[in-house]
């Protein structure tokens, strides 16, 4: 049973699925590390739940405007941007 159940799922042909779903699977697994651990909104403890809504603007940006959200900010919003560059603009 077993390795009729290996030979029939490991394939090379499977082998783009297996990677695909576990990228989104990574992402969905750090996005969910990243809100429990430096959320300012999540409150997982006892203690912190019983502070209520705090007021704290400068830890709420400092969430929202992290490293990789400056890097992109003045970047085109291109993949290519060479071959876009190559195929629209005539010479």
């Amino acid at each position: 049973m077993a390795s009729s159940t290996m030979s029939r799922w490991l394939r090379p042909e499977v082998y783009p699925l297996f990677a695909a779903v576990g990228v989104a699977i990574g992402i969905c697994g750090m996005q969910l590390v990243r809100n429990i651990c430096i959320n300012p909104e999540v409150r997982v403890t006892k203690e912190n739940r019983t502070a209520g809504v705090l007021d704290n603007f400068a830890e709420g940006e400092k969430y929202a405007e992290h490293s990789l959200r400056k890097f992109v900010r003045n970047k085109s919003p291109e993949i290519m941007p060479n071959i876009n560059g190559f195929f629209t603009d005539p010479k």
